[in-house]
């Protein structure tokens, strides 16, 4: 019976992919400086191994012929050794400018994977997000990508450098003697036997380890973040416990992977010590024996090339590690760069617009207060516009974050420009997920929601986000002034335009009273502010934008009484012919609201205002009376 190929393990195969990959990127980007690296290499190689050939034709053409000589002549010989010398020169310059030239090429290289991460990042989904610790992403930048300088700057330079000097080695041994070469072959075969034995175990932990690095750095960076939770519940064993467990996970791969790695170098090293001695003692015999042709300046040449024949498998040993961790590094960096970026179908366009003498809507460059929807029809070519006023509407939505779990059962709703809705329920019974729909982070599985009467699988993501603004529970404060943490509503705002804004969620006075004002530098997530205060320049941020309409997820939740009573009136200034979505527990901020929506498992299950619902005595007046608490 036939044995069955087998077929390349899944840890090769990725690991072949990767590196192909990963050379692309140095050989598009630095095409001709990675020619020039090739060459100088080459060159450096050809230096190296022509010190050791020039012992042949030094010792028998030059050294020998002259001993006993009584007027011996030395102009050959230093003429000889004036062209080994340039020879070698040519190596040294070509070993400095190829060193020089991969560090640029190796940081060039760094560059432009993190531009392309990052750039591919902003692409994703926020699913993607959501199933991942921002530790673990962190350590594509840092950790991942410093293996991937070692191995550019330091493994690759010395790999190519072992390749040609493996290659120029072996023509001219077997130029020197083809029967002592014989052995050779027999003993590369033997070292690259023992290489895909070790090197493959060792891949195969490198990546484990890469994998328990992010682990680490993502628990280490979550456990930063909740340093004040876990003091306050005395967690500090339990954290401990939880991440020694990951350590120990980190210090088992790393241990295996460097365990195999680090063998390599002396087995290959003993090796190439039997392949010296091999060849003294076959040298010795056909020398004696008269076979071959083999003189003293041969023997002294083809010994020196075994140790040169040797060492660039000792030298791509040392540099084992780094490249399979730099390949394990960049396997992960792909992975990100692979992800599937976030689908957009819609070709409806947000659009500057004023309407003309006969009232129609038309486009235009300025900035006139006044949007509108851009939406071609494929059908005749035709354009058309609606005004933006923030109808929005939903009509038996089906939504689940995963097909087995369905959040939302059937909803209809809608708001119509101008009105206030709110949603109330316990926790976990959809009210952001509503939120999160009307801004596409996530698509549903069933029904349409519609905007301004276009269904927003039509509008392009970027405009239809750029139509709303969102206040959430939990703040985010960039690195910067208050000033631009404020404009981040708006890029183009000017100083006055922010001012105000921050007046209309009264914010202005306390920035005032700040010792810098709005150049006050935040860093830390505005950790030098109250949560309040973070609270008042989200609000303000979302108010420089004017979107027409408003998302306010728990706004006001981390505001005390009294705060909220001065911010409640920036809010209502704020909420004026916008439509507005609200997310509250506190039922005193939504009993202006138009229509209150109170969900339970992902159902509306009463509807009204507040008077409305206060009259049928069902689960909301229970909640505004006390009877019943939100969970």
């Amino acid at each position: 019976m036939m044995s069955k190929k087998k077929k390349p393990s899944r840890v090769t195969q990725n690991t072949l992919n990767t590196a192909k990959r990963l050379l692309r990127y140095m050989t598009e980007s630095y095409k001709v400086q990675f020619v020039i690296v090739f060459i100088c290499i080459l060159l450096s190689s050809i230096g190296t191994i022509s010190v050791s050939l020039s012992l042949k034709f030094l010792l028998d053409d030059f050294i020998i012929p002259l001993i006993g000589q009584q007027t011996p002549d030395f102009s050959g010989l230093y003429s000889a050794l004036a062209v080994l010398a340039c020879i070698f020169l040519v190596g040294v310059a070509a070993t400095f400018t190829y060193t020089r030239m991969m560090v640029y090429i190796g940081q060039g290289v760094l560059k432009k994977v993190r531009d392309d991460m990052f750039e591919h990042m902003q692409t994703l989904p926020i699913r993607y997000f959501d199933q991942r610790t921002n530790g673990s992403i962190m350590s594509l930048y840092t950790n991942d990508t410093d293996t991937l300088r070692q191995m550019i700057s330091q493994a690759i330079p010395q790999a190519l450098m072992s390749f040609f000097t493996i290659i120029v080695t072996f023509i001219s041994m077997i130029i020197l003697s083809p029967l002592l070469t014989i052995l050779a072959v027999v003993i590369i075969f033997v070292m690259l036997a023992v290489t895909r034995l070790i090197g493959g175990n060792s891949g195969k932990f490198f990546v484990r380890q890469q994998m328990s690095l992010a682990d680490v750095t993502g628990f280490v960076e979550e456990r930063m973040n909740g340093q004040r939770v876990v003091k306050v519940f005395n967690h500090e064993r339990k954290s401990e416990q939880e991440f020694d467990k990951l350590n120990e996970a980190l210090f088992q791969s790393a241990a295996s992977a460097n365990k195999y790695a680090n063998m390599m170098g002396p087995v290959i090293g003993n090796i190439g010590n039997l392949q010296f001695v091999l060849t003294a003692v076959l040298g010795g015999f056909l020398s004696v024996a008269g076979v071959g042709g083999i003189t003293l300046g041969v023997m002294a040449s083809y010994l020196q090339f075994t140790k040169s024949f040797t060492q660039p498998f000792m030298q791509v040993a040392q540099q084992f590690n780094s490249i399979i961790m730099a390949l394990a590094g960049a396997e992960r960096i792909f992975q990100l760069i692979d992800e599937k970026p976030e689908v957009d179908e819609g070709y409806v366009t947000l659009v500057n617009a004023k309407k003309d003498e006969k009232g129609n809507i038309v486009e235009c460059e300025e900035r006139t207060g006044m949007w509108a929807w851009k939406h071609p029809h494929s059908a005749d070519g035709s354009v058309t516009y609606t005004e933006l006023k923030g109808d929005v509407v939903f009509e038996d939505v089906t939504f689940g974050y995963n097909d087995d779990k369905v959040i939302l059962h059937d909803i209809s709703l809608y708001a119509k420009p101008g009105q206030k809705l709110a949603f109330v329920g316990s926790t976990g019974a959809g009210k952001t997920t509503i939120t999160n729909l009307i801004n596409r982070f996530y698509d549903i599985q069933d029904g349409k929601i519609r905007y301004d009467g276009i269904n927003i699988t039509k509008i392009k993501k970027d405009d239809l986000r750029r139509s709303l603004g969102i206040v959430l529970q939990d703040t985010h404060l960039f690195t910067g002034t208050i000033m631009d943490n404020i404009r981040y509503g708006k890029l183009d705002a000017t100083d006055d335009e922010v001012y105000e804004a921050a007046k209309l969620a009264h914010a202005d006075h306390f920035i005032r009273m700040l010792p810098n004002g709005y150049q006050t530098l935040l860093s830390s997530d505005g950790e030098e502010l109250s949560q309040g205060q973070r609270q008042l320049l989200s609000i303000a941020r979302a108010a420089v934008a004017d979107p027409p309409v408003l998302i306010l997820d728990e706004a006001t939740s981390s505001i005390d009484t009294r705060t909220e009573q001065i911010v409640q009136q920036g809010m209502d200034n704020l909420m004026k012919g916008r439509t507005v979505f609200v997310i509250a527990h506190r039922l005193s901020t939504i009993r202006n609201s138009d229509a209150i929506m109170v969900l339970d498992h992902g159902k509306i299950i009463e509807r009204g205002d507040h008077k409305d619902l206060i009259k049928q005595k069902g689960t909301y007046y229970q909640l505004y009376t006390g009877k019943l608490e939100l969970s």
